[in-house]
């Protein structure tokens, strides 16, 4: 197929990307390589894909109607991932606009872009963040999403809207995943896995919210790109079980579905430091701190819907996941000849003009 994945320089998103690719999809990455974190590591996994047949890369970003436009016309593509977005909870407290502009207009964009192109089908990353002040556990996509306590939270419950209304006015296919906790190798510098690997390493204290006893369903990276390349290959139609009298959040009588993807397991993050100071080989000075403002002290995913649709199931435990990230984190950061780079990656083209997207590199 020809899958266009918006994001593409993200954690997820270059995963993705890669796996498309090897099962033989042809790619276009999406990404404005912002700045929110350090966008060499952005661009040493962009790195990996340029060089690969099938693969070709747009520098836009989603409120770049114009750019989205000429990108889907130019690439024609079959099904979108939307993947771009601002990412973060704690950061929504400090900008807000930022998750309006990227989170709000930039979907908008996206709907309208797989409206007209006649997308056979659009699947976007919403997330758990969207259950808020929900206190029942595991989670589920029955449950009411009605008290988001970050705007991070608010803009993906929209997004979710969003697509039930193009999907209801337009018969557009829309498929919406609420990642729960998505850590591994290539991860991101705002995440805990990370952040606590740098400063464990640095010999610095690690900030510890709720005093550690909160937890989190931590799902490793490759089974989430599982469960999106299975999502993706499903084409959901009207449900033909939907009860209007009955309404369910999780699907509905136009093409629209919403999952959980996650693990279907909560730790503790005690347990998540203790895995990881026994990965490093050394203790963490920890400094306990109360719970951050945005923040929930549990989720868990009830991923039972996604496994009876599509035969998801999570299999990686955080012991052989965390592994995994600090031997990446020791090569890429720490290794004599590290596999990152200063600047741009050398290897990496001038970034291709939308409008030569159609192409071939």
């Amino acid at each position: 197929m020809k899958v266009l994945v918006t994001g593409a320089a993200g954690f997820i998103g270059a995963s993705l990307c890669g796996r498309l690719l090897a099962r033989g999809d042809e790619v276009l990455g999406y990404d404005n390589l912002n700045d929110y974190y350090d966008p060499r590591l952005k661009q040493a996994r962009l790195a990996r894909l340029l060089p690969q047949p099938g693969f070709r890369f747009a520098l836009a970003a989603l409120e770049d109607r114009d750019a989205l436009q000429r990108a889907f016309a130019a690439f024609a593509p079959q099904r979108v991932v939307n993947l771009a977005a601002q990412a973060g909870v704690r950061y929504s407290l400090e900008n807000p606009q930022a998750y309006i502009d990227s989170n709000i207009v930039g979907f908008l964009n996206v709907l309208e872009a797989c409206r007209h192109a006649g997308t056979e089908h659009l699947v976007y990353a919403s997330s758990s963040s969207v259950y808020g002040a929900n206190r029942k556990l595991p989670f589920a996509v029955e449950d009411s999403v009605d008290h988001p306590v970050s705007l991070y939270a608010a803009s993906k419950k929209a997004n979710e809207l969003m697509a039930h209304t193009y999907s209801h006015l337009f018969g557009l296919p829309t498929t919406g995943l609420r990642f729960f906790t998505v850590y591994g190798p290539w991860g991101r510098p705002d995440m805990a896995l990370f952040l606590f690997t740098r400063k464990i390493l640095a010999g610095e204290p690690i900030e510890v919210f709720n005093h550690g006893r909160h937890s989190r369903d931590f799902t490793y990276i490759d089974d989430i790109v599982e469960g999106v390349i299975r999502t993706l290959d499903r084409v959901p139609g009207p449900d033909p079980a939907y009860d209007p009298m009955a309404p369910t959040p999780a699907s509905s009588s136009a093409p629209y579905r919403l999952y959980n993807i996650g693990n279907h397991r909560r730790i503790e993050l005690l347990r998540y430091i203790e895995v990881i100071e026994d990965c490093l080989g050394r203790k963490a000075e920890r400094r306990l701190l109360p719970l951050q403002p945005g923040d929930v002290p549990d989720t868990c995913a009830d991923v039972h819907a996604l496994q009876r649709d599509t035969g998801y199931a999570p299999a990686t435990p955080i012991e052989v996941g965390v592994r995994r990230f600090v031997d990446w984190y020791r090569e890429f950061y720490l290794s004599e000849r590290p596999v990152r780079v200063a600047g741009r990656c050398p290897s990496a083209p001038a970034f291709a003009p939308v409008s030569q997207l159609g192409e071939h590199p």
